[in-house]
């Protein structure tokens, strides 16, 4: 009898063990589950391409600084040779990701005497699943003119001196090869030049506000290597002094904490409102510049 009531309680705990047992396999295979995002990376190697940003915000942490020279023209030939003897532009910039997604920065150029904040910020990004199928960035800025005022300048007031520029940045991986973005923009700045017409009546040279689009693509030859490409398109009509369009082709070089652009183009400036509004370097006239942009990272 003993032996009969113990083989049943060893019995019943078995039962209740593998009841339990049952209910939690039950419980856990109706539990929801949620995939994580899987984001393609590294559409482009760095901020820059050639004249524009590309869609990449730095990780978290990221501090960068900038250093982008342009030298003049090359149709003079050995004269000035190739416009490295001309007069150049030059900015130095840094910039920092505070949170994820999120870019800020500062730079200065003898362009003008033009000073620049900057801010970029990642609102979609493509996912391997191809749910979102493009990265889609904001980048805005906003310069001074610095320059002392004098009558032959634009400058009143102080908001004389400021003007802006806003660009949706919307780019695609296609393969591990090839990326391209496009990317409309609107420059704008508070006062722009006048002349007199035959009556003596101040009209303005340019709108105070320019539209255009940009086309950029990056094509990898070698891990470290790739050919890159762009193309600017104005699209507002001017009264006067309508800027030309730039096209432009390199080669970038990354590294771990580099990334190095060597390329010609027809643009001479380095802000972006500039180049789109006063860019008026012919590409076929062979008014192109030698450029370069040389940025260095450093992750805290």
């Amino acid at each position: 009898m003993k032996k009969a009531i113990s083989y049943l309680s060893l019995l019943l705990v078995v039962l209740l063990s593998a009841t339990q047992l049952i209910a939690q396999d039950s419980t856990q295979a109706k539990a929801p589950v949620v995939k994580k995002k899987s984001y393609v990376k590294n559409t482009f190697d760095g901020n820059h391409i050639i004249d524009n940003q590309t869609v990449m915000v730095p990780i978290k942490g990221t501090f960068e600084f900038d250093i982008q020279h342009r030298f003049g023209t090359i149709e003079n030939g050995w004269k000035d040779l190739g416009g490295l003897f001309a007069s150049a532009n030059m900015l130095l910039g840094f910039s920092y990701v505070p949170v994820q997604d999120l870019q800020v920065g500062f730079g200065a150029t003898n362009d003008r005497m033009q000073t620049v904040g900057t801010l970029k910020y990642a609102l979609l990004k493509q996912t391997k699943d191809n749910k979102m199928p493009v990265s889609v960035t904001l980048f805005a800025n906003t310069v001074m003119d610095t320059r002392a005022k004098n009558s032959s300048l634009p400058i009143v007031n102080f908001q004389d001196r400021i003007s802006y520029f806003s660009q949706l940045i919307i780019a695609r991986k296609l393969s591990d090869k090839l990326s391209l973005q496009v990317a409309p923009s609107l420059s704008y700045y508070n006062n722009v030049e006048a002349f007199y017409t035959a009556a003596n009546v101040a009209q303005p040279k340019t709108h105070n506000e320019h539209l255009a689009i940009s086309v950029s693509g990056r094509y990898k030859i070698t891990e470290g290597m790739s050919i890159i490409a762009n193309y600017d398109q104005p699209l507002t009509q001017h009264p006067m002094n309508n800027p030309n369009p730039n096209l432009s082709i390199g080669l970038d070089m990354k590294t771990s904490g580099h990334d190095f652009q060597v390329f010609l183009g027809n643009y001479g400036y380095l802000l972006p409102q500039t180049n789109n509004v006063f860019n008026h370097n012919d590409f076929t006239k062979s008014q192109f510049a030698i450029g370069f942009n040389i940025s260095r990272l450093w992750n805290f």
